[in-house]
């Protein structure tokens, strides 16, 4: 097969239809297949590699419920931990519903087979976690439903294996570029090209399911796969829905110094402990009750401060280590084996003989494209108050997501219970949808469906001279890694909107130099590189409007002492408790109110953290 000419007749596209397509083939978007597959809908799964490849593969230390197997726990003190982990921006409707949902949807991945750590008495092992605690925040409590430290491993071939057995579709190594939308906003589907023969298709569907997964890799140092470039973000983002709270970006405490690569909160659950320079064991100073196992972003911003107050480890004093000898060879290849092989490989260090040296890392994105709690994708009605409006045949869930359960802040183990819990009421609902209130018949598409997407493709494929994407990428990554951070600053910020404006002009005229068809990822890496750069834009202008500190979002010029009479650290509920929109067409920012109302129980009134 020779080269093919870039002029290539597109009129040949295959147009497929389904009744859902899901974009994503993760612990999410499988969750939610399984759920379609099992009321015998027909379903498509787009997926960028294959399904036990997705980024939930990364997911270490386990899965959070109240089952109370180790010690007394209920939903209501989880609910508790999440709202104030959430540090009082997260919906509590929908934290309640996820807190209530999570023995159930843990003990339905136990019955497909999922290979929990067990305790003597067969019940499913837990393990203590950051933030997680019982009677109100009194004392650490274990929580968190382990596989060892392979959690996500465990539960995506879990899912992959239950949705082989119930003929789930998958399309593998297909990505999606953009969506399709009819004239009135309702979704019909997707464009997506195939990476094998670089064909393209309409996937028309009556729901389309974004679990496109996180946009980590808009950091330059990120715990995240290189797939996660905001894929579903980036599309959502074009086609006219908002982008909420992108300003909240979590580091993870523990990421391996240079790797970037991640040691889970469970080395801590397990006992390890951060010692600077002099050995001190400082989390205490910090949080007297949780030590180091206090919510992620207040450990980050602790260790941050010891190195910046000159006690970091190492030559350059730019560390902190974790230290885990104490626990014993047994417990750590029992409980942590991968801790000790990723120490061996990317830090060239025995975890079971010597601390390993770790710095805060980008992890996880708290905010995304805004949704209910059945996964519905909504936007506000402008000039009213309501501003959860569902978009016809659109939802999204896991990372991608912002149904608001982890507010500025989120708990570790929370994630995974996250996809479970909406992956599984997502299907729920598009099950109802499809059957009960979408006729058999098909809309007919837009004439108009293919022009975003060949636009994007033939340009590539006609350029004759421009910008590589890799190193557009990198600028990108470079700016957001640079202007926001850990601890930000009124200045850094509205320099970072500045350059991430500037560099527009760069992000429009990138080159392929290589025009095959096949297998070519560099034309993929071309595509996501617009993606990545909407997920900047959103990040960098709602960071930089937004004039306070709450949870990950920790502003220098707005920082305050925890006794502070009003603004505990500096966090101003008065001004700022309300969700960010962020609009790609103009770049305007719209605010919507957090929902404070729970489902059953009464409302947890903001206070400031302690731990």
């Amino acid at each position: 097969m020779g080269a093919i000419t870039p002029k290539e007749d597109y009129t040949n596209i295959q147009h497929l239809t389904f009744d859902a397509v899901i974009v994503g083939g993760g612990g999410s978007g499988m969750r939610a297949s399984y759920q379609l597959a099992q009321a015998g809908l027909n379903v498509a799964v787009l997926t960028k590699v294959f399904p036990t490849r997705s980024h939930t593969v990364a997911a270490q230390g386990g899965i959070g419920a109240s089952l109370g197997n180790m010690q007394e726990d209920n939903w209501h003190y989880h609910f508790y931990d999440t709202v104030k982990g959430s540090d009082w921006l997260g919906d509590q409707d929908a934290i309640e519903f996820m807190c209530r949902e999570a023995p159930k949807v843990v003990y339905e991945l136990e019955h497909m087979g999922m290979p929990f750590d067990r305790n003597a008495d067969g019940t499913i092992y837990q393990r203590p976690f950051g933030g997680h605690s019982a009677n109100y925040g009194e004392k650490p409590v274990p929580r968190a439903c382990a596989a060892a430290d392979r959690t996500g491993h465990a539960l995506l071939h879990t899912l992959y294996q239950s949705n082989v057995k119930m003929g789930t579709q998958f399309f593998v190594e297909w990505i999606a570029l953009d969506l399709v939308r009819a004239e009135n906003g309702d979704v019909l589907g997707v464009t997506a090209i195939d990476q094998e023969t670089g064909n393209i298709a309409v996937f028309q569907a009556k729901a389309t399911l974004f679990a496109t997964g996180g946009a980590g890799r808009v950091y330059r140092a990120s715990t995240n796969a290189y797939i996660n470039t905001g894929d579903g973000l980036g599309m959502a983002a074009r086609s006219g829905i908002p982008l909420q709270d992108m300003e909240f970006w979590q580091f993870h405490p523990t990421g391996v110094a240079g790797a970037g690569v991640l040691l889970t909160e469970g080395c801590r659950g397990e006992g390890a402990i951060l010692r600077n320079k002099d050995g001190e064991p400082f989390m205490e100073r910090y949080a007297p009750t949780l030590k180091d196992l206090a919510p992620r972003d207040f450990v980050s911003r602790s260790m941050d401060q010891e190195i910046k107050e000159g006690r970091g480890c190492g030559p350059k004093g730019d560390y902190i280590l974790l230290d885990m000898t104490h626990l014993g060879a047994d417990t750590i290849m029992k409980r942590l084996p991968s801790v000790f092989e990723i120490g061996k490989k990317f830090a060239n260090v025995d975890i079971t003989k010597e601390p390993i040296p770790v710095v805060p890392t980008i992890h996880y994105q708290m905010g995304g494209i805004p949704t209910n709690i059945h996964g519905q994708v909504v936007t506000p009605v402008p000039g009213t108050d309501n501003y959860t409006q569902p978009v016809k045949g659109f939802y999204a869930i896991g990372e991608c997501s912002c149904v608001s359960v982890h507010g500025a802040n989120r708990l570790g183990t929370n994630s995974l219970l996250d996809l479970v819990v909406f992956g599984k009421a997502a299907g729920e609902h598009i099950i109802d949808y499809v059957t009960k209130h979408h006729g058999d018949e098909y809309v007919a598409l837009p004439t108009t469906v293919l022009e975003n997407t060949m636009k994007r493709v033939r340009h590539l494929d006609e350029t004759t001279e421009g910008e590589n994407a890799q190193d557009v990428a990198d600028a990108i990554r470079d700016i957001v890694q640079d202007h926001a951070g850990v601890f930000r600053t009124s200045a850094l910020l509205d320099e970072g909107v500045k350059q991430i404006l500037a560099i527009e002009p760069r992000v429009r005229n990138i080159h392929l130099k290589d025009k095959s068809k096949v297998f070519n990822t560099a034309r993929v890496e071309a595509l996501e590189v617009e993606n990545l750069y909407e997920v900047a834009k959103a990040t960098l202008i709602s960071a930089a409007a937004r004039k306070e500190c709450r949870g990950a979002h920790t502003v220098v010029d707005f920082e305050l002492p925890a006794d502070h009479p009003t603004y505990s650290y500096g966090r101003r509920d008065d001004e700022w408790m309300k969700h960010t929109l962020w609009y790609s067409a103009d770049n305007h920012l719209e605010y919507k109110p957090v929902r404070f109302q729970p489902l059953t129980v009464d409302p947890i009134p903001p206070k400031p953290r302690t731990f």
